[in-house]
This record gives C-alpha cells, structure tokens and sequence, in this order.
C-alpha cells in the first residue's frame, strides 16, 4: 500500500525541519567553538602571523614572526633583542661570580700550601735534629763498647776472672 501523497509531503517537511535544525546546531557549535580554541591557544595570544611563536628557546626564529605586520616584527625583534641581552647579561654575572670564588679558592689554596710548607720544613728540621742526636748517640754508644772492652782487657791481664756473683 502506498500512502497518499498528503502524508508524504508532511513527512519530508518534518525530516526537512529536523535536518536545518540540526544543521544550524552544528554550524553556531562551530562557529562558537572555533572562536573558544582560537582564543585559549597561546599563538594567538602572542603572535598573530602564520608561524609557531611558542616556542620561547628559538628566540632567533621568532624574530620573522611579525613579517606580515611591521608593528608586531618591530616588537617581536626588540622583545628578542631584549631578552638576549638580558641572556648576556646573566651570563656574564654568572661567571664572574664563578671567577670571583675561584679567586677566592685560589687564595685558601695558597694559603693553606703556605701553612703545610711551613710545617714540612719544621718536621724536616726536627727530623735532622733527632737524626743527628742518633748519630751522636750511635758515636757514643761504639766510644763506650770500645772503653768498655779495653777495661775488660785491663782486667782480665790484672787476673780478674768472672765468678757467679750470686755465690
């Protein structure tokens, strides 16, 4: 059974109605949600050219970034400009900060190597001292086994002879 062509016109009319209705759904969520992400996106909030300004390292690259609109090139360079120099500027505080306690290293080193020199030649000059006590010592200790020996002698020639002395 085929339905009479007035059923048919109020159908195509409902589906008609339901697919605008949904096609303008589609289109205001686009237009809307393009307008959002366009917004929270940091591209468009700092550079308005076709390059990727995100990118806070490659500095040198960013400086074309405003080519399309002087304005922007002008302030995209000195902005670069400035954070280079201040890149410099940091730089050079940093080393000689590095050079000023390696300065400062450098004097305790030599400070300290002062302190242990000194205390090595004291050590070496106590050294020689008690080297040279020893050898006169040693010198004596040979004159007294030498004495020693010759009044042994004197007495055995004497007719001295060893007895137990416990007796």
């Amino acid at each position: 059974m085929a339905y009479p062509s007035k059923h048919y016109g109020l159908r195509s009319n409902g589906a008609l109605r339901v697919v605008l209705v949904l096609l303008a759904i589609f289109f205001v969520g686009y237009i809307v949600g393009s307008g959002l992400f366009s917004k929270g996106s940091s591209n468009a909030a700092s550079c308005s050219c076709d390059c990727d300004c995100s990118q806070e390292l490659e500095l040198i690259w960013t400086v074309d970034c405003g080519k399309h609109n002087p304005e922007m090139g002008e302030e995209m360079q000195k902005n670069a400009v400035d954070l280079i120099s201040d890149e410099i500027e940091l730089q050079r505080r940093v080393a000689n900060e590095r050079l000023e306690q390696t300065r400062t290293l450098v004097i305790t080193a030599r400070s300290t190597s002062s302190q242990y020199q000194i205390e090595a030649q004291k050590c070496s000059a106590h050294t020689q001292t008690c080297e040279e006590g020893r050898e006169r010592a040693e010198a004596g200790l040979v004159e007294e086994r030498k004495l020693t020996a010759l009044w042994e002698q004197r007495a055995l020639e004497l007719g001295w002879r060893e007895y137990n002395l416990g007796g």
